[in-house]
């Protein structure tokens, strides 16, 4: 049996701007996540994955569906007695409090021993890094210790569920990068199933186990961060998740397409599409191998650099490519590689591994 369980999960709010009076911020939402899994909720603002967080937190009551905590139904149960924690955005940790005090505030509540809530909480903070801090006021902290504190104060609780609510997004770039690790390694170690909500794809990708997609209260797809990257369902999962680039073609055979004068073998094509029927195919800026020499045996297509943007490891290029419009190009190692020009020539080849078909 799944850890969580959500059973056509739907929560409305009225709204005085609506016809019906009522906006439905979650739209019958079945997931099921399992123990020790870390699921990601990923979508645009407004989609509905704060909500369905606080659903699950008890924060929000669902209008109908039923959330189930094991076989143990928590529609009606306070947040206190859900066996869940959550991180916040706002780290909501104590002002007035040490960080050993922050962290041990939830279990003092438990009317735990001294010893027993010594011991537990020096054992957190020891796996989070903060031993050395202990005794130091919040205002002491960075922004990184900060989250610390407040991810050290819910795995203390030794929760079933660990909810985190955009818990990243007021660090800068690159303490972003590191807490994602840390908080990824922790998660592992110690095998809690957790729920992350966050509208950043890359961050989304490298700490999930699935990442379920929502768009207008609706999943749009679940699965493993490969899986949506390299076949997403449809238009918008494609667009949502990294950059890529739509190109139209026509299918000429089961499992084989035509782009321009190019045949291309492509897998899971849908059975439904016949030879004749115009499809959309999807390709990511990196799968395009570009050719200084337009003319090389490579070349299937051929383009002209309309930007060029140094990213540090990597180029981008946008290439106004004959026949099939602009094409966002990605080429790595530009140390080794060097850095095309805007009005340089090219080549442009596209392996068939790299075309997905969408439905």
């Amino acid at each position: 049996m799944a850890e969580l369980r959500l059973v056509d999960l739907v929560k409305e709010f009225q709204s005085f701007d609506s016809p019906e009076g009522k906006v439905v911020a979650v739209d019958h939402v079945n997931l099921e996540v399992e123990r020790g899994e870390l699921v990601t909720l990923l979508g645009p603002s407004g989609c509905g994955k704060t909500t369905l967080l606080r659903m699950i937190a008890g924060f929000e009551d669902p209008t109908s569906g039923d959330i189930f905590l094991g076989d143990r139904r928590i529609n009606d149960l306070a947040p206190n007695k859900r066996d869940a924690a959550m991180v916040f955005q706002s780290y909501a940790i104590f002002p007035h409090l040490n960080v050993f005090e922050n962290v041990a505030f939830g279990l003092r509540l438990q009317n735990l021993t001294e010893a027993q809530v010594q011991e537990r909480v020096n054992r957190v903070l020891e796996l989070v890094g903060l031993t050395e801090l202990a005794r130091r006021s919040p205002d002491q902290l960075s922004g990184g210790q900060q989250q610390r504190v407040a991810l050290a104060r819910a795995i203390v609780m030794e929760p079933r569920l660990l909810l985190f609510d955009e818990p990243l997004s007021n660090l800068d770039a690159k303490l972003r990068e590191q807490m994602r690790i840390e908080i990824r390694q922790l998660q592992q170690r110690l095998g809690i199933t957790s729920v992350y909500v966050t509208h950043d794809q890359a961050e989304a990708m490298s700490i999930s186990d699935r990442i379920v997609v929502m768009n207008h209260g609706r999943i749009e797809q679940v699965g493993p961060p490969l899986a949506l990257y390299a076949r997403p369902r449809n238009r918008f999962v494609a667009a949502f998740i990294g950059d890529v680039n739509f190109i139209s073609g026509e299918v000429v055979a089961p499992g084989r397409v035509r782009v321009l004068t190019e045949t291309f073998p492509v897998a899971d094509m849908p059975e439904s599409l016949r030879p004749g029927q115009q499809v959309t195919l999807t390709l990511r800026p990196e799968s395009v191998e570009l050719l200084s020499d337009p003319r090389s045996p490579q070349s299937q297509f051929s383009g002209e650099v309309r930007r060029v943007t140094f990213l540090g490891g990597m180029v981008e290029y946008e290439v106004q490519a004959e026949g099939l419009g602009s094409l966002v190009v990605h080429a790595s190692n530009p140390i080794l590689r060097g850095v095309l020009r805007r009005g340089d020539h090219v080549g442009l080849h596209i392996p068939p591994a790299a075309l997905h078909v969408l439905p």
